[in-house]
């Protein structure tokens, strides 16, 4: 009996206990870039990826750790001739040669790897004239493009500047076929934005798995979400309590101005410390994830 009691004791048993996540690195592509990388885009044919900075873009090899290849590379010789700075990177998703870089002139370029191997010359170039009579101090600052996003049928480009939202057909360089406007009533503090560099704040954007509906961050924990065919639009809170289990996040609405209705939020009440940067969108499910400071908050669609 004494035996048997003592094999007993050493059959392990099971503890429940909190979850615990490590992550731990594969590969390290190290010593290519001199500034903060801004961009990661793996390429459709899943073996090659760029990565992009202030001033290059290299190619990378997944199963090559120790050497790349520059593609784009926009230093001058003198840095004081410096105009723009590359702001964001992507591979086209089914094109594996086509990629596009956004700048911080609110410009987009469109190179194809098999025209060159350093793609100096772009093959398309999208901007969107400024409206002489709309310009200001802030201007150069606000259009710059903080992101850029292929949709996933590859027809159209979506980017991010400080106040809205585009979205490009890659057959038409001259001007966006959608504007939508994210946060305009901070136009008129964008002398306050700029005092507390929030105006430098780099904001993105996703798709959702349709392409119909545009998702994007904003300040007081607020993101954005546009239909594309109803062209309607939600603002909707990251927060503690609509975090909880089964919670139903309700619309929220900024008030500009006048009386200020019970469900609304004055735009001087804002909190600009507390904004969402960072957003992405499940490739086939009503699932999203945005991050807010430094929390992460999971929604998904009400399943009945």
């Amino acid at each position: 009996m004494l035996l048997t009691f003592c094999c007993l004791q050493m059959v392990p048993t099971l503890k429940p206990m909190d979850l615990m996540v490590e992550a731990s690195p594969r590969r390290i592509f190290a010593n290519a870039h001199t500034y903060h990388i801004n961009s990661i885009s793996v390429n459709s044919d899943y073996a090659t990826y760029l990565s992009a900075d202030d001033l290059r873009i290299n190619l990378w090899h997944l199963e090559i750790t120790n050497r790349s290849f520059n593609i784009v590379d926009i230093k001058p010789a003198n840095m004081e001739e410096l105009t723009e700075v590359i702001t964001a990177a992507e591979f086209h998703p089914q094109q594996c040669n086509v990629f596009v870089y956004s700048s911080s002139k609110g410009t987009i370029r469109l190179c194809d790897m098999r025209s060159s191997a350093l793609c100096d010359r772009h093959s398309k170039f999208f901007e969107e004239p400024e409206d002489p009579s709309s310009r200001s101090f802030f201007s150069e600052i606000i259009s710059s493009i903080s992101d850029v996003k292929f949709s996933h049928n590859g027809r159209y480009m979506m980017t991010r500047d400080y106040l809205s939202v585009k979205v490009w057909d890659l057959n038409m360089e001259n001007r966006p076929v959608e504007t939508y406007q994210v946060h305009e009533y901070l136009r008129s503090k964008l002398c306050s934005l700029y005092e507390n560099d929030c105006i430098f704040d780099k904001f993105e954007c996703c798709w959702n798995g349709f392409d119909s509906t545009i998702m994007t961050g904003s300040y007081n924990n607020f993101f954005r979400m546009f239909d594309r065919n109803t062209r309607r639009d939600t603002t909707l809170e990251a927060s503690r309590e609509s975090s909880k289990s089964r919670a139903i996040l309700k619309p929220r609405k900024v008030c500009t101005g006048g009386k200020r209705k019970k469900d609304e939020i004055s735009v001087d009440s804002l909190d600009f410390n507390k904004k969402i940067l960072h957003t992405a969108w499940h490739p086939t499910e009503n699932f999203i994830a945005v991050a807010a400071t430094n929390n992460l908050y999971l929604f998904q669609d009400k399943i009945n």
